[in-house]
């Protein structure tokens, strides 16, 4: 008798066993907000998520996705970093770059890159510059011997669009015309069909994977001028590495430093982060769950179905990177608001 009082009054002081474990997300639904325009790759990504995150989340939460486009997705990091609730209801899908701007002390950076609850990226990325075929520079080589400088298109500071023509202007002495303000990189690309701009820089990725590219490179519309990497992508074979550009002219210490900086970006790749002060339990369930999504067979076919490469790089791992690239040397952080033309 003793032990059943005990138990009855366990139970009313710590709930029932249902009550108490009952999952944190059931019932409820999680956002991500995007910081593009729905259809481009950085938006294809979180929607893929998005389809598998109720499956390894306890209490099978419903996801939708929000599209917030604009200033090289700055409108959605200061969204969720100041505004959204650290509860683990709202994610963003934000551009790996931002860090630039918070580097150069842009006033309207309204977050810290070190305090975001980084949850992981689907895939790293390595970048590569188009240029339209019909125009006179061939290679990286015309464009430095130019008198006049290649139009590219360029949707804001912390788009690889701007900061890697930057970033050779820099390294290896090329010179580039960047036409700024334009929405989304789905923006420039009809513009370089317009023929208002003649050339982008973005990520492999999403070359190999979306319109127009596929066509473009059927057609023979575009050229690939130079590409970030380590090594020469497979697909790629006869296009030179940044880095062998940079052998190639002879770059200094201190623009391998900048550049180091720089490409940094390319590891955080397509970055899903919460905001400041998530609980650590729910950033470690987003974190597992996003994990486990990486093996998943279906979520790896379905990838492949949408030409999405997927090499998952941990929350963790990011969270030191952002560290690391926050806490660059004063002369190289100079050297980069110079880049970014601050």
């Amino acid at each position: 008798m003793h032990l059943w009082i005990l138990a009855f009054i366990a139970w009313l002081i710590f709930g029932s066993p249902a009550q108490a474990q009952t999952p944190f997300y059931q019932g409820k639904t999680i956002s991500i907000v995007v910081g593009t325009k729905a259809g481009d790759v950085y938006d294809l990504y979180p929607r893929l998520l998005s389809e598998y995150l109720p499956k390894y989340l306890s209490g099978s939460p419903n996801v939708i996705v929000q599209n917030m486009p604009g200033a090289a997705s700055m409108i959605a990091a200061n969204h969720v970093y100041s505004v959204a609730k650290p509860d683990g209801l709202t994610l963003a899908a934000i551009y790996p770059a931002l860090y630039f701007d918070q580097l150069s002390k842009r006033p309207e950076v309204k977050f810290d890159w070190t305090k975001f609850g980084w949850i992981g990226t689907p895939v790293t990325s390595n970048h590569l510059m188009y240029m339209r075929s019909d125009s006179p520079y061939k290679t990286i080589e015309d464009v430095r011997k130019s008198a006049t400088a290649p139009k590219c298109g360029s949707n804001g500071t912390a788009s690889t669009g701007y900061y890697m023509p930057k970033l050779l202007e820099e390294t290896i002495g090329t010179k580039f015309d960047i036409v700024a303000g334009y929405q989304s990189g789905q923006d420039v690309d009809l513009a370089v069909e317009r023929g208002e701009v003649i050339c982008r820089a973005f990520t492999i990725t999403a070359y190999f994977a979306r319109e127009p590219f596929i066509s473009w490179r059927n057609r023979g519309f575009v050229n690939v001028l130079f590409q970030t990497g380590s090594k020469r992508e497979a697909r790629l074979k006869d296009v030179p590495t940044i880095y062998e550009l940079m052998d190639k002219y002879k770059t200094n210490e201190a623009g391998r430093r900048l550049a180091k900086v720089i490409l940094a970006a390319g590891d955080f790749g397509r970055p899903i982060v919460a905001p400041p002060a998530i609980p650590a339990d729910r950033l470690k369930l987003l974190r597992d769950a996003f994990e486990k999504i990486s093996k998943d067979p279906g979520y790896l076919a379905d990838a492949e179905k949408r030409k999405l490469e997927i090499d998952f790089e941990k929350g963790a791992e990011l969270e030191a990177s952002a560290k690391e690239v926050i806490a660059a040397t004063p002369d190289v952080v100079e050297r980069m608001k110079k880049l970014l033309g601050n």
